[in-house]
Order: C-alpha cells, then sequence, then structure tokens
C-alpha cells in the first residue's frame, strides 16, 4: 500500500496537525509495516501559486504561446511531481490546520496543481467526472474554535468542508477525519482534543487493516 502523507502547518514543531498527522502515518505502519510512505512537506517547498503562465500550462488557451524559461519549466516540473505522487498512492494523510475558516494557501496551492482535467477529473455530457476514486482520503483537521457543533459554527467552516467538496469532485468518497478542535479554549480543551484526535487515527488505522 502507498501512503502520501502531507504536512501543510507553518508552526514547525508547535504544530498540532504534524504530530498528528505523523500519529496517523505510524499507526497505519503498525497496521501494515509493508506499506510505503511518500512524505510532502508543503511549508518546506511551497508550490508556487498560481500565475498566468502556470494557469496556461494547465489549462491551455487556444492561442497562447507556451512559456520556456528555466523558472516556469522547474515549476511544471514539480507539478509533475506532485500529481504523480498523488496518483500512485491508495491512501492520502492530509494534515490542514485552519486557518482564518480555511486551510493554509500552501495546501491549496497543492490542490491547485493536481486539480487537473484529464488527470484527477473530467467534464462529460452528463457533468464532472472524478478520475481518482480508487483512494481513501485521511484529512487530519486541527483549528483553535469549535466548528462541528451548530448550525452557525459549521457555516464558518471552510476548510473540512473545502477539502470534502475537492477530494469528492476528484471522486474520492472513502475520506475520514481525525479532529482536534478546541486547542484555542484552554490547556484541557488542547489535551482532550488531541487525546481525542489519537483515538480516532487509531480507529481509521484499525479500519484500513480490517479492510485490507
Amino acid at each position: 500500500m502507498n501512503v502520501l502523507h502531507l504536512d501543510s502547518s507553518a508552526t514547525g514543531d508547535a504544530s498540532i496537525s504534524r504530530e498528528l498527522s505523523a500519529a496517523v502515518v505510524q499507526a497505519l505502519r503498525q497496521a501494515d509495516p509493508s506499506l510505503r510512505v511518500a512524505y510532502r512537506d508543503l511549508v518546506a517547498q511551497p508550490p508556487a501559486h498560481l500565475d498566468g503562465k502556470l494557469l496556461q500550462s494547465l489549462r491551455p488557451q487556444p492561442g497562447a504561446e507556451p512559456a520556456t524559461d528555466a523558472a516556469f519549466l522547474k515549476e511544471t516540473a514539480y507539478t509533475d511531481e506532485l500529481l504523480g505522487e498523488f496518483l500512485a498512492a491508495d491512501v492520502v494523510v492530509v494534515a490542514a490546520p485552519m486557518y482564518n475558516f480555511s486551510i493554509p494557501s500552501q495546501l491549496k496551492a497543492w490542490i491547485d496543481r493536481v486539480a487537473q482535467a484529464g488527470k484527477t477529473f473530467r467534464y462529460t455530457a452528463n457533468g464532472p467526472e472524478g478520475l481518482a476514486g480508487n483512494k481513501r482520503v485521511i484529512i487530519v483537521s486541527s483549528r483553535g474554535g469549535k466548528y462541528a457543533g451548530t448550525a452557525i459554527e459549521t457555516m464558518l467552516d471552510h476548510q473540512e468542508s473545502f477539502l470534502r467538496a475537492v477530494f469528492g469532485f476528484f471522486g474520492i468518497t472513502d475520506i475520514g477525519v481525525v479532529r482536534a478542535e478546541g486547542v484555542a479554549l484552554g490547556e484541557q480543551a488542547r489535551a482532550q482534543a488531541i487525546e481525542q484526535a489519537l483515538a480516532q487515527a487509531s480507529l481509521l488505522a484499525e479500519e484500513l487493516k480490517a479492510a485490507a
């Protein structure tokens, strides 16, 4: 089994999502010692945000000349590398802290690279169709407040909901969430949230082992 492990928190060793995503991968290793893990730190090696050149390479427009400068070619090679890792994975562990009700911009930039027509989705006469549905995605979510409770709180969640929408668009329906929320509400709340998330990680690993 191939696992793609993505980290996107900018807070380094203080990051809860990094701690939890490492715990998820470790639980997966314990459930299946033979699995292969590709690790990608999107903060240490951030994909450039989309500009006109990158958009042209991903969504070519008629009559536009493709860029050929060295910096652009380096970015397109990085795009191919990111896409290849994603397509090769059986399980994708996405560490996604909530920043201002959404995801880190580095993770959004990664999504912009792998969201490619003809590779991860396609448009048909009946509408869009996902092409990467043969995967399981585990979203490792951390957030300072609580957003999985009331309807008003849920309206502010453009983190987990966005990731579910993106991966669903790619055809992925097997999506699990390891969530630590309320971590900014005091030491006790933080410790309890992490403990619950670690329990979720172990449960997901056992489910994957049973399904293998």
